[in-house]
C-alpha cells in the first residue's frame, strides 16, 4: 500500500469552530461520552445481524433515538429506522448509518468477538460478523445524535437520522426510498455518511470530491451447448470452449472500447460447467461484476457484454434457440458522487478540526455503496458526501508501509478497526459538519 498523500490544499473555514476553544469543547464532550459509546459498540459487534434481519439492532437504536427526543418510525424499507427532530426553520439534513453484518466467521480474537450463527435468507447456516465495520457506523451515528440533541440551541432546521438495512445487498437504500423515505418524511437538501477504512490509519479522514465509488452491476450469463461424450467432441457443441471465448473477448471491451482515461472493470468471478472428466456439458454459467463511474461508460460495458456473448455463440455455430441468456441482476448500485464544492467545503472544516496531517483527499475506488441512491433520487436538489474514517492501528499501518505485514481488508474475518478512534473521529466530523450546515443565521 502506498503512503497516503494529500492531493489538495484545503482552506480552513471561518464560519464554524473558528476558535480552538469551540472545537475543543465538542471534542471534550465526545470524549466524556466514549465509555458509553464503546459499551454500545461492543454490544453491536457481539450481536451482528444479516441484511434485512436487523431486528434487534434496529429496535435498540430506535429506543436510543426516542430517548434523545427524536420522532422515530421503525420498519421503513423492512427493517430501517427514521428519526426526525424539527428545530425551527432551516435546511433539512439527513445523516445515514448502515446496520447489516456479513456471513463471515469472526477470527479477530477480540474478547467481544461475535459468536452468532444464523441462517441466511436462502437457508444457509453461517457465522455472522461486522466485517465491514457497520458497528462503528451505528455507534458514530448514536454519538452524533446525542451531540446534536444536546446542542439544539446551536442549530436550526430539520434533522433526519436514518438507520439503513441491507447495504451489503446493495438494496437497503432503495428499499427505504421505495417505502416513502422522501415522501413520508422531510426530504433532505443535504445527506451525509461515513465509512470506516481499512487502508488509512485510525482517526484519519479521507474524502473524494466528485466520483467516490463505482456503479456496480452483477451479470449472469448462461451459455448453452449440446452435450455429449468427451471422446467424441465433433458430435457436440462444447459450452466450455464457447464460454472461454466469451471470457477472453469480454476483456477487449475495457481495453478497446472504453476511453483509456475512463475507469472500467469487467471481472468474471465464477465459471461453472460440467460434472465429470469425460462428459461435455450442455451448459456453462458465468457470473460477472461490472464496474464504472458514468452512465455512458456503464452502457458501453453492458451493451458490449450482450453483443460479444451472442457474437461468439454465432461464431461457434450455435443455433438461434441456443443463444446465451444474459440476466442483469436487479441489485444494481449506482456510482456514488460527492458534490465537489460541498465536499471541499466540508473537507476544509475537517482540516480545521483535525489538522492537515489527518485529512486527505483520496482517489475514487471501484467498490460500490448504495449511499449513492439518496442523491440520485433528486440530484438537482440534494447535495451529498460520504467520507472515510481510517481504522488501522498506527503501529500496524507503519509495519505495512515497511512491508513487514499485510493489512486485513474490509470483509476480512480478521478486520478489527481501532474502534474508539473511528467512533470519536466520525462523531466529531459528523456533528461539526451538521452544525455548520444548520448553523443559526
Amino acid at each position: 500500500m502506498k503512503a497516503i498523500r494529500h492531493f489538495a490544499a484545503l482552506a480552513a473555514l471561518p464560519l464554524l469552530f473558528a476558535s480552538p476553544v469551540q472545537a475543543n469543547e465538542l471534542r471534550e464532550s465526545i470524549t466524556a461520552d466514549m465509555d458509553s459509546l464503546m459499551e454500545l459498540y461492543r454490544d453491536l459487534h457481539a450481536n451482528p445481524e444479516l441484511s434485512f434481519q436487523e431486528f434487534r439492532t434496529a429496535a435498540k437504536l430506535a429506543a436510543e433515538a426516542r430517548r434523545l427526543g427524536f420522532t422515530v418510525t421503525e420498519k421503513v424499507g423492512q427493517t430501517g429506522v427514521v428519526a426526525v427532530m424539527e428545530n425551527g426553520p432551516g435546511p433539512v439534513v439527513m445523516l445515514r448509518a448502515d446496520m447489516d453484518a456479513l456471513p463471515v466467521v469472526e477470527q479477530t480474537g477480540l474478547p467481544y468477538a461475535s459468536k452468532v450463527v444464523t441462517k441466511t435468507r436462502k437457508g444457509i447456516e453461517t457465522g455472522v460478523m461486522h466485517a465491514c465495520g457497520h458497528d462503528t457506523h451505528m455507534t458514530g451515528w448514536v454519538g452524533t445524535a446525542r451531540q446534536l440533541a444536546a446542542r439544539k440551541d446551536e442549530w436550526s432546521g430539520t434533522l433526519v437520522m436514518i438507520l439503513q438495512p441491507a447495504e451489503e445487498l446493495g438494496s437497503g437504500a432503495k428499499a427505504m426510498l421505495d417505502d416513502g423515505l422522501y415522501t413520508r418524511f422531510p426530504k433532505p437538501e443535504y445527506v451525509l455518511g461515513f465509512h470506516d477504512a481499512a487502508q488509512y490509519p485510525a482517526g484519519y479522514v479521507a474524502y473524494s470530491p466528485g466520483y467516490a465509488l463505482a456503479n456496480v452491476d452483477s451479470v449472469n450469463i448462461t451459455v448453452h451447448g449440446i452435450g455429449g461424450h468427451g471422446a467424441y467432441p465433433h458430435t457436440t457443441k462444447d459450452p466450455v470452449v464457447l464460454a472461454a471465448r466469451i471470457v477472453t473477448s469480454l476483456q477487449t471491451i475495457v481495453s478497446r472500447e472504453v476511453n483509456p482515461q475512463e475507469p472500467a472493470v469487467i471481472t468474471v468471478g465464477s465459471f461453472r460447467a460440467g460434472a465429470k472428466h469425460n462428459i461435455i456439458s450442455d451448459k456453462a454459467e458465468l457470473l460477472l461484476t461490472v464496474r464504472s463511474y458514468s452512465d455512458e461508460t456503464r452502457k458501453i460495458l453492458l451493451d458490449g457484454i450482450r453483443r460479444i456473448a451472442k457474437g461468439e455463440a454465432i461464431a461457434a455455430g450455435m443455433p438461434e434457440d441456443k443463444m446465451p441468456e444474459i440476466e442483469m441482476d436487479d441489485t444494481f448500485t449506482p456510482s456514488t458522487y460527492n458534490d465537489p464544492d460541498f465536499a471541499e467545503d466540508l473537507g476544509g472544516l475537517f482540516t480545521t478540526l483535525f489538522g492537515d496531517h489527518r485529512v486527505k483527499v483520496a482517489p475514487p475506488v471501484m467498490g460500490g455503496e448504495d449511499f449513492s441512491q439518496y442523491r440520485r433520487a433528486d440530484p438537482d436538489n440534494i447535495k451529498s458526501l460520504i467520507f472515510w474514517v481510517g481504522g488501522v492501528p498506527m503501529a500496524d499501518y507503519e509495519k505495512a508501509q515497511k512491508g513487514e505485514m499485510k493489512l486485513p481488508s474490509l470483509h476480512s474475518p480478521f478486520w478489527a478497526p481501532e474502534a474508539d478512534k473511528v467512533v470519536s473521529t466520525a462523531t466529531e466530523a459528523m456533528t461539526a459538519a451538521t452544525l455548520k450546515i444548520m448553523a443559526k443565521k
